[in-house]
């Protein structure tokens, strides 16, 4: 199929930001050095113009019905003045596989010269946008053959969206100063509450939370803010209806652009795994919760902001993650004859690759990244949906610069427990992997250890380059 049907089947608008930024004036306010980094941003509308069917949430059973905003595709491009590069790529989508994330650092890494660390996606983790995983959007195992079929089409025209922004954001890099910042927001609650029945998701007052709202500022020669990357460790699920919406994280990026004028506004999802955004399921709820984040982010910059300088050096690795063992096959040929589909499919997938002529693999590739400029900050990019452990963790671990931990980078595969929370149980823990298409079984406790021990090893890596 040609590029011009694909386009007639799936038109997707394309609005594009970019800018030259020039160092501050040292009466502006605190920077980095004149001329020590460059920046570029642009931006492109990924929200599908027809029906489709809409990621997360297994009770839903029909297509979307309209929007309430806007879709957007971001990328943020900086250089130091060594040269080295990075390119930030958030999205208003509920993830990317690993495979779509190799094909695109190939692709940029052929057109573009981007080194593959250099090359950081995030997902707002969004639950009212459209399917693009490919267990479900593009094989599709649960939905009609013209759902599928759109799955497998939008796919392939975001692809070359995205593989166009990064050449923008690239092409759009001139003098910046970058400063560092960030502010607190209630808005998530942990959502894993103790009951005679186990972990149940629910809100718990008590349980592990990360407020910090961290942003990160690029601004330009006249002291104004040009694109403002701000984060937040919640679930991205106010919303569970059939609209099309960035949900909270959409909101509060329009918010803050609608209050500074001209400035793109990026948001970095951070380990939400077990959060939840609370109260939730109405659009009322969705738009305060993006205004509070929006507030944070206002209170954030009304302090004192620390420069962030060069150098740039980023690292992307890979930790070994141990499987449990699956279960017998009497114990899958008892669950194949379940009536929950999802439990039948896991079932019978587990079958067959058990008893298949190839070697089932006990291990997972987890990708870790890590983003460190200079000695200022260092920002963690984690995969999966990692819970809020491990951001309070590497936080209290790592000494020096500010910590950003995010989450749902690189490689949405599913949920990303601590050793505490695997031994508790729970969604999170165990329940989880039955809704996302794949035939893992879950984590042995050692994952918290083998991801911890790669953080650890990349950021000395980065942080003793000269």
């Amino acid at each position: 199929m040609s590029w011009a049907s694909l386009r007639m089947l799936i038109v997707v608008g394309i609005v594009t930001v970019s800018f030259l930024v020039f160092p501050l004036s040292p009466a502006a306010g605190a920077g980095s050095e004149s001329g020590a980094w460059k920046a570029g941003v642009a931006t492109v509308v990924i929200t599908p113009e027809q029906s489709m069917w809409m990621a997360g949430y297994a009770a839903r059973n029909k297509p979307s019905e309209g929007k309430v905003h806007d879709l957007y595709a971001k990328a943020l491009a900086l250089e130091d003045v060594e040269g080295a590069r990075v390119v930030l790529v958030t999205m208003d989508l509920i993830g990317i596989p690993r495979e779509f994330r190799d094909r695109l650092e190939k692709e940029v890494r052929l057109r573009y010269k981007l080194a593959g660390s250099g090359l950081l996606l995030n997902a707002s983790h969004t639950h009212s946008g459209p399917e693009v995983r490919d267990w479900r959007g593009t094989q599709g195992w649960d939905l009609p053959q013209e759902q599928i079929d759109l799955g497998v089409r939008y796919t392939e025209v975001l692809f070359g969206q995205l593989v166009d922004l990064v050449g923008r954001a690239l092409e759009a890099m001139a003098p910046a100063q970058l400063s560092y910042t960030h502010g607190r927001a209630g808005v998530g609650m942990n959502r894993r509450l103790l009951t005679a029945n186990g972990f149940v998701i629910a809100p718990n007052a008590d349980g592990p939370v990360d407020h910090d709202v961290p942003v990160l500022v690029v601004s330009g020669s006249d002291g104004k803010t040009r694109v403002l990357v701000f984060g937040y460790a919640c679930h991205n699920t106010t919303l569970s209806d059939y609209e099309f919406c960035g949900d909270y994280a959409g909101f509060a990026q329009q918010y803050i652009q609608e209050t500074h004028l001209g400035t793109t506004a990026m948001f970095v999802a951070g380990c939400g795994g077990d959060q939840n955004p609370t109260p939730r399921r109405t659009m009322e709820w969705a738009r305060q919760h993006g205004r509070a984040i929006a507030n944070a982010v206002e209170a954030a910059l009304a302090a004192k902001s620390r420069p962030v300088r060069g150098p740039l050096r980023v690292a992307l690795g890979e930790a070994s993650l141990e499987l449990e063992p699956p279960p017998s096959v009497e114990e899958l040929k008892r669950q194949a004859a379940s009536n929950d589909k999802y439990q039948k499919r896991y079932a019978e997938e587990m079958l067959r690759e058990i008893e298949g002529p190839g070697r089932r693999s006990n291990t997972y590739p987890y990708l870790v990244q890590v983003v460190q400029f200079g000695t200022d900050l260092t920002m963690i990019a984690l995969a999966g949906e990692v819970l809020v452990d491990y951001s309070l963790r590497l936080k209290s671990e790592l000494p020096g610069a500010p910590v950003w931990v995010a989450g749902y980078c690189n490689d949405v595969f599913g949920y990303v427990p601590s050793k505490r929370v695997l031994e508790e149980g729970g969604y999170e823990a165990r329940g989880a992997v039955l809704y996302y298409g794949t035939t893992m079984t879950p984590f042995t406790p050692s994952v918290e250890k083998l991801i911890v021990d790669k953080v650890h090893e990349l950021v000395r890596q980065v942080r003793s380059e000269k």
